[in-house]
């Protein structure tokens, strides 16, 4: 929980935090610390897509089919960077003063630890990409391990930590409606791994169910942050500033 001191800059801080539309006062975290998160998930795909392509050229980067095989691109810094960054911002979500904030706690190492070694044990170097002269078979299993364990804990918190209600709290319309996002990523996030492993038992590209679920994933924390509102304050803000 924050502790309000007497330093004022502090103090305007609180206040700016406790306006925010998804501010809740058992709330360990914070909205902007889950956005973050999600933003992360979100941009991923597509900065690794613009990063290969502007130092591998196109035809190079059409022969990577997963999201893993980038670690061999010109996209190898971003690809670990953010998983790395990632990890971080689980490694530090603290969720809510609750009977919950254990599982809360727990899910989030458990997800840090999924990205961070996703991170550090790469798959196998896709064909035409030089190979690691430390890579092991070994490696490429413990890759395969956490990248599932990661997706589905990305499951875990749509499905069923985010759509938990807090002790004694009115489930409102706006909550409801969260609600559905929540499930209906979490299903797309199974749905996509689903896809993922037939696609990789058949030799295709997984790179399509891999960003699908990443996006999923993405925009649950995302409306758990309510960055919809966050957006929109900030629109109005513009076109306040604008108008004086």
């Amino acid at each position: 929980m924050i502790t309000i001191t007497g330093d004022q800059t502090d103090s305007e801080r609180i206040k700016k935090l406790m306006k925010h539309p998804a501010y809740r006062k058992d709330d360990n975290s914070s909205p902007i610390h889950r956005q973050l998160i999600g933003y992360i998930g979100l941009f991923l795909p597509v900065i690794l897509i613009f990063m290969a392509v502007l130092r591998d050229g196109l035809i190079q980067w059409k022969s990577l089919k997963s999201v893993s095989a980038y670690y061999y691109s010109g996209a190898a810094a971003a690809f670990v960077g953010m998983l790395v960054s990632l990890a971080l911002f689980l490694f530090t979500y603290r969720g809510y003063d609750n009977e919950c904030n254990w599982v809360d706690r727990a899910a989030s190492i458990t997800t840090g630890v999924a990205a961070l070694g996703v991170a550090v044990f790469p798959t196998k170097a896709p064909e035409g990409w030089t190979p690691l002269s430390w890579w092991t078979p070994l490696s490429g299993i413990l890759h395969f391990g956490f990248a599932i364990l990661l997706f589905l804990m990305f499951a875990v918190f749509a499905l069923f930590l985010f759509p938990i209600k807090a002790k004694g709290e009115k489930v409102r319309s706006g909550k409801r409606r969260r609600n559905r996002v929540y499930v209906s990523c979490g299903v797309i996030i199974l749905a996509s791994l689903i896809w993922a492993v037939l696609a990789l038992r058949s030799g295709k590209s997984i790179f399509l169910p891999e960003s699908l679920a990443l996006i999923a994933f993405a925009v649950s924390w995302l409306a758990k942050g309510q960055a919809h509102k966050s957006i929109a304050n900030k629109v109005r803000s513009l076109f306040k500033h604008i108008e004086k």
